[in-house]
């Protein structure tokens, strides 16, 4: 950098001037891709739904998993909601049989001595009940889509 020609102060000056150049150059350059940028911009509120809808992805990788735990008979979907309401209309005491024999495991014999009625009363709420299960769910059970 030891021009023989050349005094300090030029060198300086020259320097100076090379680094005031590669900044005015570097402003410009910024400047133009802020300009570049902008015109590409747009703001989420001028967004249009299906166009707002592109901008994220939700992961559904187990919802079926937790969600549907619906089961399809005779091409009719029922769904754990509307077996409890079914299950709800029944009369107090068909709705104790049934729920006793099948969620508690318990026989016609050992519900009969828990209510204090015959094992035939019991078999006959338990099985008449299933007429007025089958009814309500024909009636309000999802057609299936999937058949």
């Amino acid at each position: 950098m030891n021009e023989p020609n050349r005094t300090e102060w030029e060198i300086r000056c020259a320097f100076n001037s090379f680094c005031k150049k590669a900044i005015k150059c570097e402003a410009s350059n910024a400047h133009r891709d802020v300009r570049r940028h902008q015109l590409r911009e747009v703001t989420l509120s001028s967004l249009s739904p299906q166009e707002e809808s592109q901008l994220y992805t939700v992961d559904r990788y187990f919802v079926k998993e937790y969600t549907d735990n619906s089961i399809c008979v005779a091409g009719k979907r029922i769904t754990p909601k509307l077996l409890a309401e079914a299950l709800r209309t029944l009369p107090e005491e068909k709705r104790n049989a049934v729920l006793l024999y099948y969620f508690e495991g318990m026989t016609d014999n050992d519900i009969a001595k828990l209510l204090n009625i015959s094992r035939s009363t019991v078999q006959y709420r338990r099985t008449s009940s299933f007429e007025l299960l089958k009814r309500y769910l024909e009636e309000r059970a999802y057609d299936d889509e999937e058949i």
